[in-house]
């Protein structure tokens, strides 16, 4: 069985990357917004914010307390959105009781939206246009990719219809001419959909949810999910994904949690801010010549 070991594909965006902000006469400049001490999102924060560093962009994180009202963060957004420096906004989920994510994620200017999670950026993106892309569903792709897995033809099941990554990686998954079912928790006979992909993806956030026998011998399986199951001996979390253990020794490849696809939701986030900076600030070379630097699809009918 292959594995498709996320930190090595990651590792060539970085470099990638590195490559190109060695042309631009600007630094990229990401502003992540965190409200409250919740423990993962603060390490997720943390993350980011280191990786944003070693590669070079310009990073700072805001933190506002877990009480912060939706209109105080809106209006934190807005003041985020008029300054020029600012190149990319995420807003770090999730989000207080009171805060409505849904508006937050409308009230952030989409040429800054480095999560691709805004309305606007969804829907260029399902209409084949120019957007930025969301995080782990572009993660998804590159790692296929990387690992040159053929996406034409073949028949996908994604589980899970989330906006962060089902709704989104099916958009994608469509640009590269597979054929794609949407599969959640009122699908019917969910074993015998899932046994029909070609390419089975797994982001509900359910331990084991796939089985063995849930899978074709020789698919490819792609396990989005992080789940806490526990700690061991040494206080750290133990985490599994949407995958059973048992499902490697029926697929042909499979990527592994951890290091599978979480690096590269942070790698894509950084490639997200690099695009949004050079679209911002007039491009100093083409998109289609950025797309190719990065070795990624460009948009066919």
């Amino acid at each position: 069985m292959l594995e498709l070991s996320g930190p090595p594909v990651a590792e060539a965006v970085y470099q990638e990357l590195q490559a190109l902000l060695a042309t631009l006469p600007y630094v990229p400049h990401l502003r992540v917004v965190r409200l409250g001490d919740d423990p993962a999102s603060v390490a997720y924060v943390r993350l980011k914010d280191r990786q944003a560093k070693r590669l070079g962009l310009s990073s700072q994180v805001d933190v506002f307390p877990e009480s912060t009202s939706q209109e105080e963060l809106l209006a934190h957004i807005a003041q985020l959105n008029a300054d020029p420096q600012v190149d990319g906004i995420l807003v770090q989920s999730p989000v207080p009781k009171q805060v409505d994510f849904n508006a937050v994620l409308e009230a952030i200017d989409p040429q800054k939206d480095v999560d691709g999670l805004t309305p606007v950026n969804a829907g260029r993106m399902w209409m084949g246009l120019e957007a930025l892309e969301s995080c782990t569903p572009a993660g998804i792709m590159r790692i296929l990719k990387h690992y040159q897995i053929p996406l034409a033809g073949k028949e996908v099941v994604i589980v899970g219809r989330s906006n962060l990554v089902g709704k989104p990686l099916a958009a994608l998954m469509l640009r590269e001419h597979a054929t794609v079912t949407i599969a959640h928790s009122r699908t019917q006979d969910l074993a015998a959909v899932c046994r029909r992909a070609d390419i089975l993806v797994a982001a509900v956030g359910k331990a084991g949810l796939i089985t063995p026998e849930m899978v074709r011998p020789g698919a490819v399986v792609v396990d989005v999910g992080i789940n806490r199951v526990g700690q061991n001996e040494k206080g750290r979390d133990i985490l599994v994904g949407d995958v059973a253990p048992g499902v490697a020794a029926v697929a042909s490849a499979l990527t592994p949690v951890p290091g599978g696809v979480g690096p590269m939701t942070v790698a894509m986030l950084l490639y997200n801010t690099v695009m949004a900076a050079m679209r911002r600030r007039a491009r100093p070379m083409g998109e289609q010549a950025f797309i190719t630097t990065l070795g990624l699809a460009s948009v066919e009918p």
